[in-house]
This record gives structure tokens, C-alpha cells and sequence, in this order.
């Protein structure tokens, strides 16, 4: 069942309570005191205090507050309970402080500026950067209120074509840019038979990606979808995905790629000259052998 898209006030203090939330588990506080205290501050004219005191009995019951989001298809959006149950499995390597760092941006999204591929561009990412499963997260993204019934139908095509093609070719190919790419190549007068709709790379009726969209698209196929995501931000401004706090210290102690070449380079110098400050190279060893391999500089001493 599609619930209804809620007014701009229920996500506006929608961020506010995914915000406190987090900012309150940092601080080492229990969530049963958490959802007692903050349906006290959020804006009384809208239904989430109510959602958040049923919240609060679910996690008494069950110890999660996926299944009281679950149980609310009205208010809160199925994607949205689908990040919070990926954070609270058992053997989830997936954060609950990135979930709700995520639901938090979706729900500024939601009352700011909601566009249809805007939002499946952010989900979409939210499930492959964090490795949260296509098959359940594309069907927690078909059945969001924001979408209209085209979108939906085609979100639901789209796990069948994962595989085969990848996200910016099928963008593309849903794009006003490959429709104007295809009319403008035909000939004046020519009868062109229409294939029919069996996937969501084929020729859609009414295009869903707008004209910029298909050519960030085109331009980034065959290359690392993570680097189509970040074009589309910079471009057209999408929101961005956060990232898990250790994601981030991961990278930060990663070296640039130029930093390790060089470094290797240094290492092999030193491996020289420590040989020569012990007598010389042997070039012998260099020498063809009788079965005709070659020992190569990394196999030093």
C-alpha cells in the first residue's frame, strides 16, 4: 500500500528528530529516553509526536524501532524503514549514527527541493555505497509516495538489468537527452518501429531523466559509478549521501595514489644501495636461465 506524500512541516521536523536523535546517541544517551523526551519538543500541529510514542512502545517490546516504522506506511516512507532495519540487524556492519545521518539529509531533500530523480539518485546510492542489498531496497524505493506510478514500474524492471548494464547507460537511456539524440538522427519522412518497452534501458514513453541528466549520464559510462554520483551533485546540486564515520577515517588514512608510487620508488632506490653498501649487485642473477625465466628486481633480497 502507497502511503500519501506528507506536508512540508512533517519533514521539516522529520530532520529535526533524525538530527537529535543522533547527535543523543553520541552522547551515550538510551533511546527509550530519547523518544520520551523529544516528542515533547517536536511541533505539536504535525502527527510525529504521535509516531514517535509508538515508537517508543515498539522498541520497549522488541528493542528496535524498525518494526514500529514498518507498522506507520502512512506517515514514515518504506525506504526509510528499510535503512533503520539494515542498521539494526544483528550482523550489520552498517552504522544506526549513518542511518539516521542518512534519513536525516532525505527528509531536507523531502522538504526542500523533492524531485523524482533526485531522490532515486540519493537512495540508489545510499544502497550501493553502503551495501545494503538491491533486491529489498529496490522494492522499499518503488513503493516511496514520491514516485509516480511510471517511476515505480520502472524501479521495478530495474533489478533485472543491474547485472547487464550499468546505472549511467540505464540513466541514460530513460533520459530527454537520448530521446533528442534519437529524433534529431532520424530522417525526414522515416518510419521508425518503436521496440517494445521490456526493460528500463528500452525507450521509455515519457523521458525520466531530464537533458543534463542524460548527458552527465553518457559521459560517465564505463567509468566508476561513484564518479556519476559525484557529478551529478556538483552539477545539479543532488543531494549528497553521508558517509560513515569510519568510511571516512579509512580514507583519510589512505595516501594519494601518486604519494604511494613515489614512495615505492624510494623503497626500491634504498633496497640498491643497501645491496652495493654490502658489496655490489650481483648482475648474475639477472642472467637468462636454462629454463628460461628471468629473476625480476622485486625478487631482491
Amino acid at each position: 500500500m502507497r502511503g500519501p506524500v506528507l506536508d512540508r512541516e512533517e519533514y521539516i521536523e522529520q530532520e529535526y528528530f533524525f538530527r537529535v536523535y543522533r547527535e543523543r546517541l553520541l552522547e551515550n544517551v538510551p533511546s527509550q529516553e530519547i523518544l520520551k523526551t523529544i516528542s515533547e519538543e517536536i511541533l505539536a500541529t504535525t502527527r510525529l509526536p504521535m509516531a514517535i510514542d509508538f515508537m517508543r512502545a515498539e522498541i520497549l517490546h522488541s528493542g528496535k524501532i524498525s518494526t514500529a516504522m514498518f507498522r506507520l506506511p502512512h506517515y514514515f516512507a518504506p525506504f526509510q524503514a528499510f535503512v533503520i532495519s539494515r542498521a539494526e540487524e544483528d550482523e550489520s556492519r552498517f552504522e544506526q549514527l549513518t542511518a539516521l545521518k542518512i534519513l536525516e539529509s532525505e527528509a531536507h531533500f523531502r522538504a526542500v527541493s523533492p524531485s523524482m530523480p533526485g531522490l532515486f539518485i540519493f537512495q540508489f546510492e545510499c544502497i550501493a555505497r553502503n551495501r545494503l542489498g538491491y533486491s529489498e531496497g529496490l522494492k522499499a524505493m518503488m513503493a516511496d509516495p514520491l514516485y509516480s506510478e511510471e517511476w515505480s514500474r520502472w524501479i521495478a524492471r530495474l533489478a533485472g538489468s543491474l547485472g547487464e548494464r550499468e546505472l549511467a547507460e540505464i540513466v541514460y537511456g530513460a533520459s530527454q537527452h537520448f530521446q533528442n539524440r534519437r529524433t534529431t538522427a532520424r530522417k525526414p519522412g522515416e518510419q521508425v518501429v518503436e521496440k517494445s518497452d521490456d526493460g528500463p534501458v528500452a525507450v521509455v514513453a515519457k523521458a525520466l531523466f531530464g537533458d543534463q541528466e542524460g548527458r552527465i549520464a553518457k559521459a560517465n559510462i564505463g567509468r566508476d559509478p561513484l564518479y556519476f554520483f559525484a557529478a551529478l551533485q556538483r552539477q545539479l546540486n543532488y543531494p549528497a549521501v553521508p558517509r560513515s564515520s569510519q568510511a571516512e577515517a579509512d580514507e583519510d588514512k589512505k595516501l594519494p595514489p601518486f604519494l604511494e608510487a613515489r614512495l615505492n620508488k624510494i623503497e626500491q632506490r634504498l633496497k640498491i644501495n643497501e645491496m652495493e653498501v654490502k658489496g655490489g649487485i650481483d648482475l648474475t642473477r639477472f642472467y637468462k636461465q636454462p629454463d628460461g625465466e628471468t629473476p625480476k628486481l622485486s625478487d631482491l633480497p
